[in-house]
């Protein structure tokens, strides 16, 4: 254990010579006295203190050593040793020059000298050295210093039984008991007071006065004292934390009693021998393990892990669609419209069940599945990456028209459910229609930039457009020009009832004849706006009711591109579903036997690519319904799924091969690849009812 070492400034000592004829002891040598304690603390009177008799001389015949004694007051040497008296128990202590530093051997107490006892400390180890120094005999042959003394006495040499506070070694150690902690020492002056009145005058002797110190010395080491003078030292945060980390860990070692007639359950774990690596567990059915909300294509292996996995992802792509909110208020009421859907019995209500909230249902009921609904959701995606920055489309094909493009680019995105107001993709279709409103003409024309045979074909598509978002939304901003872009259907009608590439007015002479591919968009666009509550003219339909008949063989089971020409199943499904949209029903023999030619002498085939004829003959299935709905949604829906693009940029698109494909591009093969999968949900069947309760 270290000393502790504490320094104390108010210390004061000083030198008083008393008269040179007191104190003398039987050996010649003069007497120091224990100088006088004086307490601050205390009220009692100073003692007095001798005013004269001092002399500033030294008296002839003093040694050396003698002058140390007198001068320094406090400290005397014993031999080679510095020594002072400690100022506690008045005990001698020891002084280690090199630290200036004095250990009290009783008490324990150490001290530091001040500047001030140093001083007196070093000038008397001087004085010490200087004397032992040989003197230089003079001319008589005595050395300097001997007429004090014929004998000189020695330097290092303390009289026997006597210290230098004035007391001998029996009055030490027992006569004068150290003075207890907390009082002040009691001079041994003061306890051996003469009793024969004043000292000589000529008696020398030291007192020092002591000064009430700032703070006490060290004391003896107590135990605990560090961890005292650590947690005084540590700021107030480290010692709550200390606190308190002891008190939770005194908390923790604690453990509630239990309750002896408490219930308890134990468990026991078997280890079995056969070890199994994660990822090694074993699955007896893996179908069974995976739940689809949508149903599965029959034959997909789901035992098969990648094919599993392949469908896993598509269910997880086709939920995308199916993610609306529940507060948005351009949504009808859920119940209300499941009603609507279940009662439906006029065209007011066709595109109800695009809403992504039934859609499950419906997919179920109507001969969807996983695949064919994530297919739909890639190609959304891809066309939404198509967009310009203006919110037009561009075909990629031989054929220049924007109006065109976009209008074909929306008609999958409102199949979907998928609105200005509403949807995922919503900001995109917000976008494209504004783009094509703000195309259109004051006559309501749609054309805008079209060029060559596409004019009327695009507008008969973005009247779809305008009519559809009009009837799903209500949305009064687009009730004008959808009635605009049906007026201008209405008047460019040619005689016959069709309608070609151009409208009738700007043809001149020479005969008009329309086309069976240019009649369907607009006969679809008049059931839109008719679906829509806006103004369509009876007569219209009549008249497009007569170029059908026009152009039909075998009593209407079979139709032709224009009258003369030899029917194709192109045109043949085209003019069967508008057919049925102008009244026909499956009592009526050419509808169920032109559905039969197209089935069974035309069924989809991924080798005979035709996209625009799978659009119009997929929708004339769906309304007819029956066992040859079902055969043909079976093949259609593999060829579609399976020609689908699934890596790199086209991704979620269908390459364009077949006819008219080239003319259109990527984006007209995927427009209506996507419009023909979203059958299910896209109208309505118009000749059964569906349950969605």
């Amino acid at each position: 254990m270290s000393t502790q070492i504490t320094s104390d400034y108010s210390l004061r000592f000083r030198l008083l010579l008393l008269p040179s004829n007191a104190g003398v002891v039987s050996s010649g040598l003069e007497s120091v006295l224990s100088p006088t304690m004086i307490d601050l603390a205390s009220d009692a009177p100073l003692p007095e203190l001798p005013g004269e008799g001092f002399s500033a001389a030294e008296p002839v015949g003093t040694s050396i050593s003698d002058h140390a004694r007198s001068d320094s007051g406090m400290f005397w040497l014993e031999g080679d040793a510095l020594m002072c008296v400690c100022p506690d128990c008045r005990a001698p202590m020891s002084v280690r020059v090199w630290l200036m530093i004095a250990d009290c051997w009783r008490c324990g107490t150490s001290i530091e000298l001040t500047d001030e006892q140093e001083r007196e400390a070093l000038r008397l180890l001087k004085q010490r050295q200087a004397a032992q120094r040989p003197a230089m005999p003079d001319a008589s042959g005595r050395r300097a210093g001997d007429e004090r003394s014929a004998t000189p006495r020695p330097l290092n040499r303390t009289p026997a039984g006597r210290r230098p506070d004035g007391l001998s070694a029996r009055t030490d150690s027992a006569a004068a008991p150290p003075a207890r902690r907390g009082q002040s020492p009691v001079p041994a002056a003061r306890r051996e007071a003469p009793e024969d009145g004043p000292a000589d005058p000529s008696t020398k002797r030291l007192e020092a006065t002591y000064n009430e110190p700032r703070r006490r010395l060290a004391r003896h080491r107590t135990p605990g004292a560090w961890l005292l003078r650590l947690l005084k030292d540590s700021p107030a945060w480290l010692t709550s934390l200390l606190i308190h980390l002891l008190v939770l860990m005194i908390l923790a070692l604690l453990t509630a009693r239990r309750e002896e007639d408490a219930n308890y359950i134990r468990l026991n774990a078997i280890v079995s021998k056969d070890v199994r690596r994660p990822g090694q567990e074993a699955i007896e059915n893996p179908a069974d393990e995976v739940r689809f909300d949508l149903p599965v294509p029959e034959k997909v292996d789901l035992q098969d892990r990648q094919t599993r996995e392949t469908v896993i992802r598509a269910d997880q792509e086709a939920r995308e669609l199916r993610l609306v909110d529940t507060a948005d208020p351009n949504l009808p009421e859920l119940e209300r419209l499941k009603l609507e859907i279940g009662q439906a019995d006029g065209s007011s209500v066709a595109v109800a069940a695009r809403d992504p909230r039934v859609r499950v249902e419906l997919i179920k009921q109507e001969g969807g599945t996983t695949l064919t609904e994530a297919a739909v959701a890639r190609g959304l995606r891809w066309l939404a990456q198509q967009q310009q920055p203006d919110g037009r489309w561009r075909l990629d094909g031989g054929v220049r028209s924007d109006s065109a493009a976009t209008s074909l680019a929306l008609l999958p995105f409102l199949g979907a459910g998928q609105t200005h107001l509403s949807g995922r993709h919503k900001d995109a279709v917000a976008r494209g229609l504004r783009w094509l409103v703000g195309k259109q003409k004051p006559d309501g024309d749609l054309r805008a930039d079209s060029q060559g045979n596409s004019g009327m074909y695009a507008h008969g598509q973005g009247a779809i457009v305008l009519g559809e978002a009009y009837l799903m939304t209500g949305d009064e901003a687009l009730r004008q020009p959808a009635q605009k872009a049906l007026d201008f259907i209405v008047h460019a009608q040619y005689p016959d009832g069709g309608w070609r590439y151009q409208p009738s007015r700007e043809i001149g002479g020479g005969p008009q004849r329309g086309d069976t591919s240019v009649v369907g968009w607009q006969l679809m666009a008049m059931q839109s706006a008719r679906a829509a509550k806006l103004a369509v003219p009876e007569a219209t339909f009549e008249l497009s009711s007569h170029f059908l008949d026009s152009v039909q063989r075998k009593d209407g089971a079979v139709y032709a591109y224009q009258p003369g020409h030899q029917p194709t199943p192109t045109m043949t499904a085209e003019a069967l579903l508008c057919r049925i949209y102008l009244g026909w029903t499956k009592s009526d023999p050419p509808l169920m036997e032109g559905v039969r030619y197209l089935l069974d002498e035309h069924p989809p085939d991924a080798a005979k690519p035709n996209v625009y004829y799978w659009y119009y003959a997929t929708q004339a299935l769906h309304h007819v319904g029956g066992p040859e709905w079902e055969r043909w949604n079976f093949l259609m829906r593999d060829v579609l799924v399976n020609s689908q693009e699934a890596r790199g940029e086209a991704a979620g698109s269908w390459a364009p091969r077949g006819e008219h494909a080239s003319a259109g591009g990527r984006l007209y093969m995927t427009s209506l690849a996507v419009c023909t999968l979203e059958v299910y949900y896209r109208h309505l069947p118009i000749f059964r009812q569906v349950d969605v309760q």
